[in-house]
């Protein structure tokens, strides 16, 4: 069950079902999938969860803390896989990373650490830069933690950092005019399930207005300056290994939740070019990737 949709979730889901083949699980053939998508609209999330639930299926594989959320206070004893969540201690999913308890596993990472470093990021390769926006949804509860964690890092690097926020798709061309006449210098892309699925039309927005942005890996390939962030197709086929142990007969709650261990950096040239940056060889030495 997802957040998003299914078009901008399918290279992740592609990688979950990849890890389940591994395992000896084929959809269509061993193994039945039933898809639910949100489409970025959150309040559907609950609806979506308690529908699988009557479905009476054996696991429930999530994306993000609002998915997990509904799947939780849908059920409280068919297994739930978090394939990524922002962490799941703060937002109150579980209790603890190594014995979670209850009916939750699967792998989370530091959303609020993630953001604080792209505006590291920022600083080092857009040194002239003093405004930045975030771009966030205020309907994701991990939110408020992201930006709270922004906030001393801007502080120490004399960024003047601005919340822009979107609920929706339709929410995206105005909040880049804003951004636009508010001056910004540069924009940190956010994770959330509903801007995730729309990272091709940000990263265009972002480059019609030649406006440096940096988010998750998929946000540079999509046309965006800089990423820094997670493999979430690696998180996607690690969930493979959450649910095979499940369907082996392990109980979620003794099964320790993983944390991201691999991060990314990726500097697209092609963009930098298009917007007359040339990147210090400070940042250049860090990049795991170019992008051409």
């Amino acid at each position: 069950m997802g957040t998003g949709n299914a078009a901008g979730m399918a290279d992740w889901v592609g990688a979950l079902l990849g890890g389940l083949r591994e395992l000896g699980y084929v959809e269509g053939r061993n193994l039945s999938i039933e898809y639910r998508w949100a489409d970025g609209r959150y309040e559907r999330a609950p609806e979506l969860a308690a529908e699988l639930v009557r479905l009476n299926v054996e696991v429930l594989v999530t994306h993000g803390t609002p998915g997990t959320r509904a799947a939780k206070g849908a059920t409280a004893t068919i297994p739930i896989v978090m394939a990524t969540a922002g962490d799941a201690i703060l937002s109150g999913l579980v209790a603890s990373l190594a014995r979670p308890g209850g009916n939750i596993t699967g792998s989370t990472f530091f959303n609020p650490e993630l953001a604080a470093k792209r505006l590291e990021l920022v600083g080092e390769a857009l040194p002239r830069v003093t405004r930045v926006a975030a771009l966030v949804n205020p309907g994701n509860p991990g939110m408020g933690a992201v930006r709270q964690a922004m906030e001393p890092t801007a502080k120490s690097l004399k960024l003047e950092l601005q919340s822009i926020e979107v609920r929706a798709p339709a929410d995206f061309e105005k909040a880049f005019k804003t951004m636009a006449n508010r001056h910004v210098g540069a924009v940190v892309i956010l994770e959330d399930g509903m801007i995730n699925a729309n990272l091709q039309a940000i990263a265009a927005l972002a480059a019609g207005l030649r406006l440096p942005s940096i988010g998750m890996t998929e946000l540079a390939q999509a046309g965006g300056l800089m990423a820094y962030g997670v493999n979430f197709s690696e998180m996607y086929r690690r969930a493979a290994v959450f649910v095979d142990k499940i369907l082996r007969g392990a109980k979620p709650g003794d099964l320790p939740i993983e944390r991201a261990t691999k991060f990314e950096t990726v500097l697209n040239q092609k963009a930098a070019r298009a917007m007359g940056i040339t990147f210090p060889r400070s940042v250049l030495v860090r990049a795991d990737r170019m992008i051409e």
